[in-house]
């Protein structure tokens, strides 16, 4: 077992940060300080003339931190990522981290914040968990007015003639509330709306902040937000937002939420924090801004796609690499012990609650019977011609003889392996890892996304299925059926397409582990995300709206007698 002293809190660790003032942050990134727009004294949005002012410049290697299918507590992607971004400076390299912003829901949950951990983190982490800019406010304000719209629409005599019972376009906030999933808005008297039964999201879930993640300026960002489809008319025509008159104030709204926000991590590598969408359903990744900006003014951009690389890391190739243009020059695959423990099928990990008292003991064999799972994500990886990097994140529970195994298992795909301490020791830990990653840049790259942009969506969900999840095929149910070939007549088959599964499997079960076989993809019911560019298959239960827990997070954060936030993790 790796032996270490008990690590002070994460929150405790950020404070203990020696922070740079964002000037000089921006200048080390080689960002031009008159392209600074300072937010309080620690972060700062990047004015979007800076693409203009560095068109010139070479392009970076874009890397992307992805991870096998990872357990309720997650892996350790984000604190990888900003390990490996110090690493790269430890060894000399110029990287630029780009990352998704947290919601406030999870922080407030189970999961806690999203600002990476120990000597790995984005600082100052509580402004980073807590809001930051204030962009997913003007996410849910930009969203909210649209709601606001439709039902204004409808009340002053409904000249489209939309369906009051075929609307799609739901309201948001960024918290976890099950109570808010269904409900009934324009009771009461006549003057207060027509009544019809509707519902939350969360903001993370909004189409807006998919479109605030993929745009590419804010001309794009009107044109996106204006193909909106809000609903359908009696007769099954889109009603889209820009029908409803809402775009341009939308837009307006989220005229400086689409600019990045620069931020720093503990050993001050320059971190651009921007959007959040959610991963089940959308792409789970930051926006192509960040990515954009970063490709400018460094020679690497290490950035986060979420959950599995059968999630997150497949929309970064077939989606969000379309629309910026980037080209992935190698990924990272974060993988855990702890992670192909589970994939044995031996344990059960439940949110909130402590590891199984056996997971922890030395047992290499529940580490290989997990190993399908490892060896599976790889072969992902590799079908897009992206060059893989093993980053074992080693916990203090772990053992060398469990680390032996992951290893082995890399080496025999013909795939390089570094074990990475970087929650323990910052950059220093990583070193390693950003060697491995540093070379792996170095090779030969042959991208090919899963799919052409112009087959057919059923085609493409088909490729997605069997090319990288590993399924037998698609089962359509009716109203899939039918959904898709609405859209293809609508002229939507040209989207790419995202699908909608559990981030707990490779399958759409979150019951089966490791690396299913022999089962089918069933497809419940197809959508059109039309303002952000995809059509999304969906295929199990999808919650779009979390719930708190019995015991949230929520309940031991407040603040000491010095105004200072305790209780944030």
């Amino acid at each position: 077992m790796t032996t270490q002293k008990p690590l002070p809190s994460d929150l405790e660790i950020a404070r203990q940060a020696d922070l740079w003032p964002m000037a000089k942050v921006a200048q080390e990134a080689g960002i031009p300080e008159e392209d600074l727009i300072p937010y309080g004294r620690h972060v700062a949005k990047v004015d979007l003339d800076v693409l203009d002012k560095l068109k010139d410049r070479p392009q970076a290697k874009m890397i992307v931190v992805t991870a096998v299918t990872p357990t309720p507590l997650g892996e350790g992607k984000t604190t990888t990522s900003v390990g490996l971004a110090q690493g790269m400076a430890a060894i000399g390299e110029n990287a630029m981290l780009t990352l998704r912003q947290p919601s406030m829901g999870p922080t407030f949950g189970v999961k806690g914040g999203a600002a990476g951990g120990g000597y790995s983190q984005i600082v100052p982490m509580e402004t980073l968990n807590l809001h930051l800019t204030g962009d997913f406010h003007a996410i849910t304000a930009a969203h909210n007015l649209l709601a606001a719209m439709i039902d204004a629409h409808l009340f002053h005599g409904n000249e489209l003639n939309l369906d009051p019972q075929n609307i799609s376009w739901r309201r948001v906030i960024d918290m976890n509330d099950r109570a808010l999933r269904s409900v009934m808005v324009g009771l009461g008297p006549k003057e207060d709306g027509v009544p019809r039964q509707t519902g939350f999201d969360i903001t993370a879930a909004s189409e807006i902040m998919v479109i605030v993640s993929l745009c590419s300026g804010l001309r794009n960002l009107r044109e996106r937000l204006g193909r909106i489809v809000v609903g359908f008319t009696y007769s099954g025509n889109p009603v889209t937002a820009k029908q409803i008159g809402a775009a341009g104030a939308m837009t307006a709204i989220l005229k400086d939420a689409i600019q990045p926000n620069l931020m720093q991590t503990l050993e001050h590598t320059p971190a651009l924090i921007h959007a959040g969408p959610f991963g089940n359903i959308a792409t789970g990744n930051s926006s192509v801004l960040a990515d954009l900006v970063g490709s400018r003014v460094s020679d690497y951009v290490i950035t986060e796609a979420g959950f599995g690389a059968d999630m997150g890391a497949e929309r970064f190739f077939n989606v969000k690499c379309r629309v910026s243009g980037l080209t992935p020059s190698a990924a990272v695959l974060v993988v855990t012990v702890r992670a192909l423990k589970t994939h044995s099928g031996r344990y059960r990990i439940v949110p909130g609650r402590p590891l199984p008292a056996d997971m922890l003991k030395e047992n290499p064999d529940d580490v290989l019977a997990g190993a399908d799972n490892l060896r599976k994500h790889i072969e992902i990886v590799k079908s897009f011609g992206v060059t893989p990097v093993v980053a074992i994140n080693v916990f203090h529970t772990d053992f060398d003889s469990e680390h032996a195994v992951i290893e082995k298992i890399a080496q025999e795909a013909g795939v390089r392996v570094a074990k990475s301490y970087h929650v323990v020791r910052g950059g220093a830990g990583a070193k390693e890892l950003a060697q491995a990653v540093v070379d792996a840049c170095g090779e030969d790259s042959t991208f090919t996304p899963t799919y052409e942009m112009n087959e057919p969506l059923i085609t493409k969900i088909e490729k997605v299925a069997r090319g990288v999840y590993g399924a037998d095929g698609i089962e359509l149910s009716a109203q899939a059926k039918k959904d898709l070939k609405r859209f293809e007549e609508l002229g939507y088959g040209n989207l790419p397409v995202v699908i909608a599964k559990t981030h707990l499997s490779i399958s759409s079960d979150p019951s089966l582990k490791g690396a299913p076989t022999g089962w089918t993809l069933p497809v419940r019911e197809v959508r059109a995300a039309v303002g952000a560019g995809y059509v999304y298959a969906i295929c199990g239960d999808m919650r779009t709206m979390p719930g708190l827990g019995k015991t949230p997070a929520a309940k031991n954060i407040d603040i000491d007698e010095n105004g200072e936030i305790q209780g944030l993790f």
